[in-house]
C-alpha cells in the first residue's frame, strides 16, 4: 500500500502538467492561472496607447504560449503607427515563455512584478518611428533623449519589453529585432538578463534607469543604431547597445557583443548628479565585451566611478569617452583603429593600466576646459580639474600620438609603458609650465623626452621610464611602484552562450546601413548608393545570395547590367532631364528572406525592392530678422514689417544653428523667411519639413503646415500634387538655444 502511494505521488507533477489547461486568446482576456496558449496567430488590434491586449495576473503562474503569436497590426500598417500593450503582467513569480507579439507600441509591460521570468519569447517588429535622416545629411528630429524617465517618459519610444520596479527579474533566450528599443528597465534591481538576441533596432538594445545590481551577460546586442551615414556623418543620435542612466550602479555587464551600435555602452550619472553633485552610475563592472564599430563611442562613462576591463573596442570615433570620470579603472582593454583610444576631460584619480592601443590616431587624451557651464550644479559642487591620473604599463603600437595632455595636474606615466612607431610621443595643445616628465608629477619638455630616447639601452625597445630626470636616482629607469591590483574578473554563466558575431556577418562601420526604418539586417536584398559623380551612380546590391533582374526604370539614361546575382555592383547614368531616378528589381532566392517589416518571403517567390533618388535643386533666398518681445505674434511681425539683417542664397534648405545664423543676427530670438520658385514634372510628391522652433509653410500662397510654437526638432510631412510652376514660402523663428530648418522633397510611389 505504501508503495502504491509512492508511485502516485511521484507521478503527480506529470499529472498536473498534463492537466494544465490550453486556452485561446481574445482581446481583454485576463489569465489568472497557469495555462498553455493554443497555437496559432491571434489578430488583436489595439486603438490607443494604454489599451491592453491580454493581462496575466496572479502569483506563481506559468503561461506557455507554445509559440502562439499576437498581432496588433495587419500587413501594410506602418510601425510608426503601432499602439497599445500586447501583454500586461501583474503579480508575483510569473513565468511567461515561448510568447510572440508584434505590431504593438509595447509587446510586454510589467510593473511591480517580483520574480518575473521571460523565457524564449520573440517580441520583434513592434513600434519604431520613421527616420528622417538621409545619406548626405542627418535630420535633428531623429535625435533621442533618454535623460528623463521619472514619469515613464521612455514609454513614448516603445519597446519589446518594458519592466518597471520589477525586482529579481530574469530575461533569457528572448529575441527582439525591428523595434526602436528591445528591453527597457526602470527601477529594476537584482535582475538577470542573458542569452538574448536584441539586434537591429533603431534605439537601444538594453536600457537601464535607476536600476542596480543587475547582470547583463552573454547577450547579442549588435546594430542598435541610427544616425550614421558612412563617409558623411557619424552621430549615433543617442542610440546604444546598452544604456545606463540615472543612478544605475553595481551592475555587471559582461561577455556581450554590442557592435555596430550608436555607442556600444552609454553611461550617464543622471540629472540628479548634475544638479546636486551627488551619486552617479557608480561601481559598474564592464568586462569582456565587444564594443567595436560604434559611430561615436565604444564606451561612454561620464560623471561616475566604474571599472572597464578586458573589452575589445575597434573602429570607433572614441574607444572610451570618460568625461568627468573619477576613481575609475580602465584595465586590459584592446583599443584599435579609433580616432582617440581613451579621452577623459576633467577626470580625477583615474587609472589607465595595461591596455593595448593599436593604430589609433591618439592613444590617451587628458584635458580640462578653461570654464564650466554656469548652470551645472555638478561643476559648482565638485572638483572638476583634470588631475592625478596614472598611466601604467600600456602598450602603444603604431599610434600616431600616444599621449595628448593639457591643462592637467599630477599625471603619472609609468616607465614600463611601451611606445612603438609613433609620430609624436606627447602633444600639449596649450603650453603648460607644469608639464614636466617627473615621476608622480606632470610631464615634459620635448628636450627631456629626447634625452631619454637617446639612451642606448632604450633606443631600440622604446621602453621609456621618465624617472626623476636631473635628480640622479640609483636606477633612473625603474618602474613606478604601482601595484597591479585585483583583477575582479566575473565568472561566465554556466549556461551562458558565446555572444560573438557569427561567421557570415560583416564587420566594419561601412556595414552600418540605416534607412528610414532603421539598420539594415542583411535578411533581404537592398540597392544602396556607394558613390556618385555628377549624373553617374555606383550602386551596390547586397543581401542574401539570389538572382535579380530589373523590372522597371525611370530617369535612367544607361545602366551597366539588367540582371545578375547578389552581391553585385551597377553603374547607372541618370538622365539629366529627369529630377528623379527609380529602378525596380525583382529578386528570387533559394532561401527564405524577410522584409523590412518582418514578413516572410518563401523560397523562390519574387521579392521586389527598389532604388530611388530625387535630385531636384531649388534656388532659395533666405532672409534673417532680429526679434524683440516674447509672444508668438512678434515673430510674424518681425518677418512682415521689419528690414532683414542678413540674406543668404542656397540650392538646398538645410540649416542647423547653435549660435548666430548670419553676421549681425542674434544667437537667440531671430526669424527667417525662405522663398523659392520652381518648375516640376506632374506627379505626387512628399514634402518633409523639420523645424526648431516654429514654422509656417505656404505652397502657392496656401498655408499647408502651421507648426507655430516653441518645440524641439520635429518633422511635419504633407503629400501634394504638383506640375508646372510653383512657389514656396516658409516663415520660421528661433526662441532660443539650438535651431534648425530642413526641407526635403521626394516622389511618392
Amino acid at each position: 500500500m505504501k508503495y502504491l502511494w509512492f508511485v502516485l505521488l511521484s507521478a503527480l507533477p506529470a499529472l498536473v502538467l498534463a492537466q494544465t489547461p490550453e486556452i485561446g486568446l481574445s482581446k481583454g482576456l485576463i489569465i489568472t492561472e497557469s495555462c498553455k496558449i493554443a497555437k496559432g496567430i491571434y489578430v488583436l488590434p489595439l486603438a490607443s496607447e494604454n489599451e491592453v491586449g491580454i493581462t496575466i495576473s496572479g502569483e506563481n503562474l506559468v503561461v506557455d504560449f507554445q509559440n502562439a503569436e499576437m498581432r496588433g497590426a495587419v500587413e501594410g500598417v506602418l510601425p510608426n503607427t503601432f499602439t497599445g500593450m500586447a501583454i500586461v503582467l501583474k503579480g508575483k513569480n510569473i513565468t511567461l515563455k515561448n510568447a510572440k507579439a508584434r505590431g504593438y507600441k509595447i509587446a510586454v509591460y510589467a510593473e511591480n512584478v517580483e520574480g518575473l521570468t521571460l523565457e524564449n519569447c520573440d517580441f520583434s517588429y513592434n513600434y519604431r518611428p520613421r527616420l528622417r535622416s538621409i545619406r548626405e545629411r542627418e535630420d535633428f528630429s531623429d535625435w533621442l533623449s533618454y535623460h528623463h524617465n521619472e514619469q515613464d517618459e521612455w514609454r513614448r519610444y516603445g519597446a519589446g519589453i518594458y519592466l518597471k520596479n520589477c525586482a529579481r527579474a530574469t530575461v533569457r533566450g528572448c529575441r527582439i529585432t525591428g523595434c526602436q528599443n528591445a528591453l527597457l528597465m526602470t527601477g529594476c534591481n537584482d535582475g538577470m538578463v542573458y542569452n538574448n538576441f536584441f539586434t537591429f533596432n533603431s534605439g537601444l538594445g538594453i536600457g537601464l534607469y535607476r536600476s542596480s545590481r543587475n547582470k547583463l551577460m552573454h547577450n547579442r546586442l549588435d546594430w542598435n543604431v541610427r544616425g550614421y551615414s558612412h563617409g558623411f556623418y557619424q552621430r549615433g543620435q543617442d542610440s546604444a547597445g546598452i544604456l545606463l542612466y540615472e543612478q544605475s550602479s553595481q551592475n555587471t555587464i559582461a561577455y556581450n557583443s554590442a557592435t555596430h551600435s550608436g555607442d556600444g555602452l552609454f553611461l550617464w550619472a543622471g540629472q540628479t548628479t548634475m544638479d546636486t553633485g551627488e551619486g552617479g552610475c557608480n561601481d559598474n563592472l564592464i568586462f569582456g565585451n565587444d564594443f567595436s564599430h560604434a559611430p561615436t563611442n565604444g564606451v561612454e562613462v561620464t560623471f561616475s566611478r566604474n571599472r572597464i576591463q578586458g573589452n575589445i573596442i575597434r573602429e570607433c570615433t572614441y574607444g572610451i569617452w570618460g568625461g568627468y570620470s573619477y576613481e575609475s579603472v580602465i584595465l586590459g582593454n584592446y583599443i584599435a583603429d579609433c580616432k582617440t583610444g581613451i579621452a577623459i576631460e576633467h577626470g580625477q584619480n583615474d587609472t589607465i593600466q595595461r591596455n593595448l592601443f593599436q593604430d589609433d590616431s591618439t592613444g590617451i587624451q587628458l584635458w580640462a576646459r578653461e570654464t564650466q557651464p554656469a548652470d551645472w550644479g555638478y561643476a559648482q559642487k565638485r572638483d572638476t580639474r583634470s588631475r592625478d591620473a596614472v598611466v601604467d604599463r600600456n602598450v602603444f603600437l603604431n599610434t600616431r600620438k600616444p599621449l595628448k595632455i593639457s591643462n592637467s595636474k599630477n599625471i603619472s606615466i609609468n616607465g614600463e609603458n611601451l611606445f612603438f612607431d609613433f609620430e609624436k610621443l606627447l602633444e600639449t595643445p596649450k603650453p603648460n609650465e607644469n608639464l614636466k616628465f617627473v615621476r608622480n608629477d606632470l610631464y615634459g619638455t620635448e628636450a627631456e623626452i629626447a634625452e631619454v630616447w637617446a639612451k642606448p639601452e632604450l633606443a631600440d625597445s622604446k621602453n621609456i621610464n621618465f624617472s626623476h630626470p636631473g635628480k640622479d636616482p640609483e636606477n633612473p629607469y625603474a618602474p613606478l611602484d604601482i601595484p597591479f591590483g585585483e583583477l575582479k574578473e566575473p565568472d561566465s554563466l554556466p549556461d551562458g552562450m558565446v555572444a560573438v558575431l557569427p561567421n557570415g556577418f560583416p564587420r566594419g562601420r561601412q556595414f552600418i546601413l540605416v534607412d528610414e526604418w532603421g539598420p539594415f539586417d542583411f535578411r533581404r536584398p537592398i540597392a544602396t548608393l556607394d558613390t556618385m559623380a555628377g549624373n553617374m551612380y555606383s550602386l551596390v546590391l547586397i543581401g542574401p545570395s539570389g538572382d535579380w533582374k530589373i523590372s522597371k526604370m525611370e530617369g535612367v539614361k544607361s545602366i551597366s547590367a539588367r540582371k545578375g546575382t547578389v552581391p553585385a555592383t551597377l553603374t547607372v547614368e541618370r538622365d539629366p532631364k529627369s529630377d528623379a531616378v527609380f529602378i525596380e528589381f525583382e529578386y528570387t532566392s533559394p532561401q527564405v528572406v524577410r522584409t523590412v517589416f518582418g514578413e516572410i518571403v518563401p523560397t523562390g517567390k519574387v521579392y521586389k525592392f527598389d532604388f530611388q533618388r530625387f535630385e531636384k535643386k531649388m534656388d532659395w533666398r533666405v532672409q534673417f530678422f532680429n526679434v524683440s518681445g516674447s509672444d508668438s505674434l512678434t515673430w510674424s511681425e518681425a518677418i512682415t514689417s521689419s528690414t532683414p539683417i542678413a540674406e543668404k542664397k542656397a540650392n538646398e534648405l538645410y540649416f542647423a544653428w547653435w549660435g548666430s545664423p548670419a553676421e549681425g543676427v542674434q544667437e537667440d530670438r531671430f526669424a527667417t523667411l525662405s522663398e523659392t520658385e520652381f518648375s516640376i514634372a506632374p506627379g505626387t510628391y512628399v514634402f518633409e519639413l523639420t523645424s526648431d522652433d516654429g514654422v509656417r509653410f505656404y505652397l502657392d500662397d496656401k498655408l499647408l503646415i502651421d507648426n507655430w510654437d516653441i518645440h524641439e526638432p520635429e518633422t511635419d510631412e504633407i503629400t501634394v500634387q504638383l506640375g508646372g510652376k510653383h512657389k514656396i514660402r516658409m516663415e520660421h523663428f528661433d526662441a532660443g538655444g539650438f535651431a534648425t530648418l530642413d526641407f526635403r522633397m521626394r516622389v511618392k510611389r
